[in-house]
């Protein structure tokens, strides 16, 4: 039999309206919460999310809003926050936006009126879109930036610093960055990364494309690329990579030998391609969980408990990346 509010305000020796409150952040006295905390505990018991609802205004739900689910990135970052999630007794949405704009601003409409806050997972959306739209005080952006709003995002400057370090001590001098779509805003990152890179002249960025972030505008990149007199490639994501890969063994591409390819994100599948992705890892499914803690902190508990007592207000954390190297990357031909 299910326990009950009425079986924990007994095993504490209080009234039910005592409970209530010890269990939503009400005023009750030190020791009478801890006694409320323990005897639930003990008992197993489960707050009614609905009837929690009715008393604090809360929902006890949060939403997570990310553009395309069949991308491992975005499901690592599903599995962190579910995963922080649960051990805080709080529930998920999730929203797959398909990659359009409209259809990303509709939900965090939704969402924002549905549940207690919302993260949103590299939103498509323009910044000023995503002002207008979104609710700064209850809203985490996830590797993505908005000016005024709090985010959590991978080093992505950095994780390119590190890519075409790792290209040029190999010997490549002439590099194919392979664009992802022109409004991404990781995209403009790496691009502004490289920009610095090539300021000194010691070695030649090809941009080719604006392709779609996909395993297919991988394989339609993968022409490009060999048209020109790149030595090795870098690529927007890791699903544009493996396409990148297919493409050049159909084609009887030797890869390393004649061309390496370095990818972005590290995704489970980089490990599986053939020959294996080197690639840059980014904290994926630790940013999910670590904005579910931010929003948590900023909204105030799950619980409908108050904002918690320093809650951070520096709007960006900016989470560290680091480089894998596997066998798709190798010495220049000569």
């Amino acid at each position: 039999m299910r326990t009950t509010v009425h079986d924990v305000a007994s095993a504490a020796g209080v009234s039910v309206s005592t409970v209530s409150r010890a269990l939503t952040g009400g005023r009750v006295s030190p020791a009478t919460r801890e006694s409320v905390l323990v005897a639930a505990e003990r008992l197993g018991y489960q707050p009614n999310r609905a009837a929690q609802g009715l008393i604090t205004g809360r929902t006890g739900n949060l939403g997570l809003i990310v553009p395309d689910l069949r991308n491992p990135f975005f499901a690592d970052v599903a599995k962190g926050v579910t995963a922080r999630a649960r051990s805080v007794n709080c529930g998920v949405f999730i929203s797959d936006t398909d990659e359009d704009v409209a259809a990303e601003l509709e939900a965090i409409a939704t969402l924002g009126r549905n549940t207690d806050g919302v993260l949103l997972c590299s939103p498509r959306a323009g910044d000023d879109d995503v002002r207008e739209v979104a609710d700064p005080e209850s809203t985490v952006l996830v590797h993505r930036r908005v000016p005024g709003m709090l985010s959590v995002a991978g080093d992505i400057a950095d994780g390119t610093r590190q890519a075409i370090g790792h290209l040029t001590a190999l010997g490549h001098r002439s590099i194919a960055f392979v664009a992802g779509p022109e409004d991404s805003w990781a995209g403009q990152q790496r691009l502004a990364a490289l920009a610095e890179l090539t300021a000194g002249g010691d070695i030649e960025i090809l941009r080719l494309g604006s392709v779609a972030p996909t395993f297919q505008g991988g394989v339609l990149a993968g022409d490009l690329v060999l048209a020109g007199p790149a030595t090795a490639v870098l690529a927007y994501n890791d699903l544009v990579a493996i396409g990148l890969l297919h493409r050049l063994a159909a084609r009887g591409v030797a890869v390393p030998e004649r061309i390496s390819v370095v990818g972005y994100d590290d995704i489970s599948l980089a490990a599986m391609s053939h020959p294996p992705l080197t690639t840059v890892a980014v904290p994926k499914g630790r940013a999910g969980a670590i904005a579910l803690e931010l929003l948590l902190r900023r909204i105030g508990g799950a619980d409908g408990s108050p904002r918690r007592t320093g809650a951070p207000r520096e709007p960006e954390v900016t989470l560290a990346t680091s480089l894998v190297v596997r066998a798709s990357s190798g010495v220049a031909p000569s």
